[in-house]
């Protein structure tokens, strides 16, 4: 497994979700985010489900690699053509949601797959469904979660997640770093809570996730900012990998000891600056 967050597939760190029933909004969307996410899925209602795919199919052509569609959930009367749409426009990156096995990605082989493990199968299953072949990276969905076990919220009056929530997302953190996938970390529904989001950002990048995916434009900066490591943190693994080198087995550098495993955190944080500082959708 590489040392090195696998941006290549996600293209920065920050998601942004957009209706799939709103072209108006599509462009603006891949402007602001790294990729935006056109969603088929929870944001259409059953309705607009075929004239939201019409859109999507219309404006992929233009929008390319900016784009990922979610598609809906393999057991929907949907899903056969979403996925066709998908195929016949040669589009291969793809969201599916609620996969609860690795079987829900067999009719996607070919696509690159973002799977989201958003009910208590997909959590328990995580780790089988990294190790598919069509799946580049896992997403966690704590709100899909909670309406799955029955429960009210996600998270406590001090608006942290409850533990089970917790232990889902760092389930699916180990699960696709254990199989050399990308893990995104789940959006953070509270529209004007910013420093919540920038200390779950926080959080999320400093255990390992490679992105984080949003519901509103004005997290795409702060998920960014995030992200990307201090300038204290780069002059550190700068120094010591430069230390690295005039040194054997274990040492100490800056009054902290150093080994392989702080060699390679080292080596991940200059890797995010030139994958994880993105200043623009491109």
């Amino acid at each position: 497994m590489s040392d090195e967050a696998p941006y290549d597939v996600l293209r920065g760190p920050a998601l942004l979700f957009c209706p799939g029933d709103r072209p108006d909004r599509y462009a603006k969307a891949a402007e602001r985010a790294d990729t935006v996410v056109l969603d088929l899925e929870d944001a259409v209602a059953p309705a607009d489900k075929d004239a939201a795919r019409e859109a999507v199919e219309a404006a992929l052509p233009g929008l390319g690699s900016r784009a990922m569609v979610r598609v809906n959930a393999c057991d929907t009367r949907w899903f056969a053509d979403d996925v066709a749409m998908l195929r016949r426009v040669g589009h291969t990156r793809v969201m599916l949601p609620k996969a609860a096995a690795a079987t829900d990605l067999d009719p996607l082989e070919g696509l690159q797959v973002l799977a989201l493990a958003e009910t208590a199968r997909g959590v328990l299953h995580a780790e089988e469904v990294a190790a598919h072949p069509a799946c580049v990276a896992l997403m966690w969905g704590g709100e899909d979660l909670v309406a799955d076990l029955g429960g009210r919220r996600s998270r406590g009056v001090d608006g942290r997640y409850h533990p089970v929530v917790e232990h889902a997302r760092l389930t699916v953190l180990l699960a696709a770093r254990a199989w050399g996938k990308a893990a995104v970390d789940s959006v953070h529904i509270d529209i004007g809570d910013l420093d919540g989001l920038r200390r779950e950002s926080l959080e999320a990048v400093d255990v390992g996730f490679a992105a984080k995916c949003c519901i509103h434009p004005s997290h795409v900066p702060v998920i960014r900012e995030a992200f990307a490591p201090t300038e204290e943190m780069v002059a550190f693994a700068r120094g010591v990998l430069e230390a690295a080198q005039h040194e054997k087995g274990v040492f100490r550098h800056e009054g902290r000891m150093v080994d392989e495993p702080l060699l390679r955190q080292a080596r991940a944080t200059l890797a995010q600056v030139s994958t994880g500082r993105r200043t623009d959708a491109g």
